[in-house]
Parts: C-alpha cells; structure tokens; sequence
C-alpha cells in the first residue's frame, strides 16, 4: 500500500495536497481488519468524479473498486471528512493564489434568485398550453 505520486489525471492531489490532508482521514475502525485500499487512490477518485461528473460506476479501473470509493466517501460525508478536506485544499490554494484563506464575499446571481422567486424548477418545467389549444377546447 506505498504511495505513489504519479499524477494520471489532473484532478490528483500532489504531494503537498496529500501532506496536507493525511492528517485528516479518519483512522481505520477499530477491531476490523486493517485496510488494504490506499486511501490515497480513495480521495483522487472522489475528486475525478467531482471534477468530470461521471457516476460511480463509470470511475476508471485503475481506481479502487467504485463500491469502495462510495462507501469511503459516503463514511467521510457523514462525519464531516470531506468537508474539511475540501476547506483545507480551498484555503492552500487562494493562499497559493495571494488571496485570503477565506473569501470575504459572495455572489447570488441573479438568474438564480429570480428561478428560485418564480417556483423553481418546477415551475420551469410546467407544460405550457398554447392559447389555439386552449380556444378549440372551448
């Protein structure tokens, strides 16, 4: 279970990345058997399948299992891992970047405002009735 930095897809972590969020993955449960999956391979799953948005069962097989990369993300979802995985990479990167660790503003578009205002999605997605339909079914 070595690691091995060779960066295939650009969504790997580097090894600064991976230096800086080690510390964070959750130990291994106790009284199981010892982990035999490199966490590592775990985590650059998860951010290909953030980054490129294809399913779970469509991760490359040169990734663990995506049954395992699903219950691992779904463990770290739930006890706030990856959260604070993803707040930890975000902040080593605007300091990379000069910026401030935490952003200082935020931005609603106003698309997003007006959709949410009309009914959302739904509201959207209505079948609409053209007004000659409407008259001939009078």
């Amino acid at each position: 279970m070595g690691l091995a930095f060779e960066r295939r897809y650009s969504s790997d972590l580097t090894y600064e990345q991976w230096k800086l969020v080690a510390p964070m993955i959750p130990p291994a449960k106790p009284g199981g058997h010892p982990r035999t999956t490199s966490v590592l391979s775990v985590l650059n799953a998860i951010f290909y399948r953030l980054k490129n948005g294809c399913t779970w069962r469509d991760l490359p097989k040169d990734f663990p299992p995506w049954e395992t990369v699903y219950d691992y993300y779904r463990q770290w979802s739930l006890d706030g891992a990856i959260e604070r995985i993803h707040d930890a990479l975000r902040r080593a990167v605007r300091k990379k970047a000069g910026k401030r660790e935490t952003p200082t503003a935020g931005i609603i578009d106003s698309q997003s405002v007006e959709t949410a205002q009309k009914g959302g999605i739904a509201d959207m997605t209505q079948a609409r009735r053209s007004k000659a339909a409407s008259a001939t079914s009078w």
